[in-house]
């Protein structure tokens, strides 16, 4: 059973938590960075099939990620928007210096 969070700011700590090996926190990091470059990239070329890649490249590196370092089960799974605002606000924190990879 998942536990329930009444807030964002409630979820995060348990979201770094489970994303505490750093070499998880990168493959997030990258994949993060990837996605961006994705959407620029079918937005430059004006392809918009490109966006179907979005959730491959980005859920791709973070769950390997979870399987090969963090041996977790990935928190899209059982809160999937908390998790995905959870990606933005750790890919600004790693930007920021505020979270370490």
């Amino acid at each position: 059973m998942s536990k329930r969070f009444a807030s964002f700011a409630e979820f995060y700590p348990y979201y770094l938590a489970e994303h505490a090996h750093p070499a998880s926190r990168r493959l997030h990091f990258i994949g993060t960075w990837l996605v961006l470059l994705t959407a620029g990239v079918a937005a430059w070329l004006r392809e918009p099939w490109l966006l179907l890649l979005l959730p491959v490249v980005g859920y791709g590196f973070a769950w390997a990620g979870h399987f090969f370092f963090e041996h977790n089960r990935p928190a899209t799974f059982s809160h999937p928007l908390y998790s995905l605002a959870g990606d933005w606000v750790m890919w600004k924190d790693i930007m920021t210096g505020k979270v370490r990879i």
